[in-house]
């Protein structure tokens, strides 16, 4: 038996995007998604998980969405008091560590304060995956005994799935893939039958004006939501007996 992990990033952000993430758990094939602790619709998605209790939470660790929850890490912030942008890290940067690991461990005692298990670790722009960014997610990893997704260098030191697929997101947009969709949905199912474990990432959600004014990556979200839910691809796993729908906890 191959498990398969479906994970929706951003639970949290908005109402839009928690609704989306819900309908595509209840109606299709997702399994997973991962709350964002600093975002303004993170008690509607904890009402709606604790409304759902099966489905897989963990914690979307976010470093460059927002404000942090604690006020006194200047390393992290701009002068406005938000994140840093994503910018900010795809160059030479410098943070304090001890700032960095406060943060996020505030980020994962929030979630679990809120009456929630988390079920694994990632993060936001995978920042987690940034230099001594994953040092820190790999301590807290072993502080709460706690999967993190695959895609970092250091994935050896942490529980993780025995593959991570990132390319997700470019269904519900075909002219963004190159090659035809069908021939990378032929050879997706054949890596999830070729692994232990898999992780699909992916970003369901419904566009609300916190997404239009906040987010630079919309309108996939919508298209997502209803492949998750109604795409051949979607009841052709759902009927794969050789493949287990499961979260992190599973693993």
């Amino acid at each position: 038996m191959h498990k398969v992990i479906i994970n929706s990033d951003d639970f949290g952000y908005s109402c839009g995007i928690n609704y989306g993430i819900v309908d595509a758990y209840l109606k299709g094939i997702l399994t997973s998604t991962t709350i964002m602790a600093n975002m303004p619709g993170f008690d509607h998605a904890v009402e709606l998980k604790k409304e759902n209790p099966d489905l897989g939470v963990g914690v979307h660790l976010t470093l460059t969405c927002g404000k942090p929850l604690l006020n006194d890490v200047p390393s992290l912030i701009q002068v406005n008091g938000d994140f840093h942008k994503l910018s900010f890290y795809k160059q030479d940067f410098s943070i304090d560590q001890d700032e960095l690991y406060r943060e996020w461990d505030t980020q994962i005692q929030k979630v679990y304060e809120a009456g929630i298990e988390p079920t694994h670790l990632d993060s936001h722009h995978h920042t987690h995956t940034i230099g001594i960014n994953q040092d820190v997610v790999v301590n807290l990893a072993k502080k709460y005994s706690l999967p993190v997704r695959r895609n970092f260098e250091k994935n050896a030191l942490v529980k993780t799935t025995s593959y991570f697929e990132e390319n997700f997101d470019i269904i519900g947009d075909p002219k963004n893939i190159e090659g035809n969709l069908d021939v990378y949905l032929d050879n997706l199912v054949k890596k999830l039958k070729a692994y232990e474990s898999t992780e699909i990432m992916c970003h369901a959600g419904y566009i609300d004006k916190a997404i239009l004014n906040g987010s630079s990556f919309i309108f996939p979200r919508a298209y997502q939501t209803d492949f998750l839910i109604n795409s051949s691809f979607a009841k052709k796993l759902l009927n794969d007996a050789s493949i287990q729908l499961v979260h992190y906890g599973a693993i």
